[in-house]
């Protein structure tokens, strides 16, 4: 594509640069040279236009020449290029917002044009703000995948359905251009997928007549406090039904409570389950969450501590659960992703796993978890679940 744009702006009497970079690129060998050089080998009539060295392409004429630069290193760089006819940002994912804070202006004229191409791993990637998320109307999206690929070869068709069916929970970002939901060792990646497949994540409308369960992972308060997150779920005979997720960092418990009053889960329709550290004090007031929120009129329960190995009882639970849990499509989502990228910590040279990771999705999937210890408890008991003010130790 960059080849048949430089062959017309050649023949058009243009005279520039086109630019090629990328995020991390510390030698050629790093850069697209090569990629296109073989596009323009694969068509015949393009070779008439050009000439092609081992570290350079132009057209014969000289007055388009290729450009080859890295982001990380070379971005000041770039300011000086003279006249930029166009600049194509490959695999931009990986562009961090300074990149491109620095690398925009650079493009100046008036005619010239900036193409990105990249598979999108994270909705909150700098590149996916900037350009998918842009509404002006200048800007130009194209979704391209392997079905456009004319010369789509038969190895990559094998490889394709081979992901298909053995690597279901990944084969939408490798192959469709979906984000990122899952990692390698994901606990829960396949039961999402099954549970998509099974049209499980829809719309999914509350019980009026059922309980509303809040169950809380706890954090603190300042910016460096860990994240707070609630599910609200409803169990409803043998089925859970997820029906809204909600996560803040840093924020006062009257921001969380706030929340849940906006979304009409205030005390006379939902109950709230805190884990074991529910009684202990806050780090920054002198208050637990459990007191607080009995303060704020709700009946509270405090999970007892399932001591060691507690981490793998709640996955081990929301594993058996999951077949019976309904999502709610629009309210869950980013929670849902949370759960799809919980993940098992690896000691690669031993090739061991280490337990859960530690990281931005652990909260949520915490609190996932206890939903799934005290499903499990309530479902083993006779009485009926629809007392929003039983407590947990009625069920042991």
């Amino acid at each position: 594509m960059t080849a048949v744009y430089a062959q017309r702006m050649a023949k058009a009497g243009k005279e520039g640069i086109i630019l090629c970079g990328r995020q991390f690129m510390n030698s050629l060998d790093d850069s697209s040279l090569e990629e296109i050089k073989l596009a323009i080998r694969e068509e015949p009539w393009l070779l008439d236009y050009f000439d092609i060295g081992d570290k350079y392409i132009r057209t014969k004429n000289g007055r388009i020449k290729y450009t080859f630069s890295g982001l990380d290193r070379s971005i000041a760089s770039i300011k000086s290029k003279s006249r930029i006819l166009l600049c194509w940002v490959d695999e931009a994912e990986e562009v961090i917002d300074a990149a491109w804070t620095v690398l925009i202006p650079t493009i100046r004229e008036e005619d010239s044009e900036l193409w990105v191409t990249w598979n999108p791993r994270s909705k909150n990637s700098a590149t996916n703000r900037r350009f998918r998320e842009e509404t002006d109307p200048l800007y130009k999206i194209a979704e391209m995948n392997w079905r456009d690929n004319a010369r789509f070869p038969s190895k990559l068709e094998r490889e394709r359905q081979r992901d298909l069916n053995n690597n279901p929970e990944m084969y939408d970002h490798i192959w469709e251009g979906g984000f990122l939901k899952a990692m390698a060792g994901a606990y829960y990646a396949k039961s999402l997928q099954k549970a998509k497949e099974d049209g499980r994540i829809s719309v999914v409308a509350e019980d009026p007549l059922m309980t509303h369960r809040l169950f809380f992972d706890i954090g603190g308060t300042g910016a460096k406090a860990d994240a707070v997150s609630i599910w609200d779920a409803q169990f409803v005979g043998k089925q859970i039904l997820v029906l809204n997720h909600y996560t803040a960092v840093g924020q006062p418990l009257a921001t969380h409570v706030a929340w849940l009053r906006n979304n009409d889960l205030g005390p006379d329709k939902a109950q709230i389950w805190l884990p074991h550290d529910g009684d202990a004090n806050d780090k920054v007031y002198d208050v637990s969450y459990a007191s607080a929120l009995k303060g704020a009129g709700y009946a509270v329960t405090v999970v007892p501590n399932q001591g060691k190995g507690a981490a793998m009882a709640r996955i081990e639970s929301t594993r058996r659960t999951f077949p019976n849990v309904w999502f709610n499509e629009s309210t869950t989502e980013a929670g849902r992703d949370s759960l799809g990228w919980y993940h098992e910590r690896k000691d690669e040279q031993r090739g061991i796993g280490l337990g859960p990771d530690h990281d931005w999705s652990s909260h949520d999937a915490d609190a996932y978890g206890l939903m799934s210890i005290v499903y499990e408890q309530h479902d083993k008991q006779s009485k009926p679940m629809t007392d929003p003010y039983r407590h947990w130790q009625d069920y042991g």
